[in-house]
């Protein structure tokens, strides 16, 4: 894997993609941001360097070896997004990171597939990219 314009692109893109759609959830349909125990401002700076950090694996996930082995990029988009998205909502639970307290089984559902389908349209972002940005591959000898 290339460190280039094509993976800082696709990082940063996708990253502000799921970020948007973190606090379109959560702060407008939501309004769990009213709930927030500590300064908004604190929270939305480590949800923006959280969201780097998601789309940093995400882009990593979605170049492994293993997902490489799915030839459809939009297939392996999605298997991409899906683990990402349901190890982050794995994670999040298991430390009783929520911003809602008493969550039934519905919510947490919910809650989850919402973090999925984030994560899928972050992967499609890094799709996009990679079909739409040419980066030559050096030739082996």
């Amino acid at each position: 894997m290339k460190i280039g314009l094509r993976f800082c692109l696709s990082w940063l893109l996708s990253s502000l993609v799921m970020f948007a759609l973190f606090y379109l959830w959560h702060g407008v349909f939501l309004n769990d941001f009213k709930r927030i125990q500590f300064p908004l401002f604190w929270f939305q700076v480590f949800a923006a360097f959280t969201y780097l950090l998601f789309g940093i694996a995400l882009y990593f996930i979605f170049e492994s070896h293993l997902l490489k082995k799915i030839k459809n990029v939009f297939l392996r988009g999605v298997v991409a997004g899906l683990s990402l998205g349901f190890t982050a909502f794995m994670v999040a639970s298991i430390v009783n990171i929520s911003l809602t307290r008493h969550l039934s089984v519905q919510h947490l559902m919910i809650d989850c597939i919402w973090q999925m389908v984030e994560q899928i349209i972050g992967a499609m972002v890094i799709v996009a990219l990679k079909l739409l940005i040419y980066e030559p591959q050096p030739e082996r000898i």
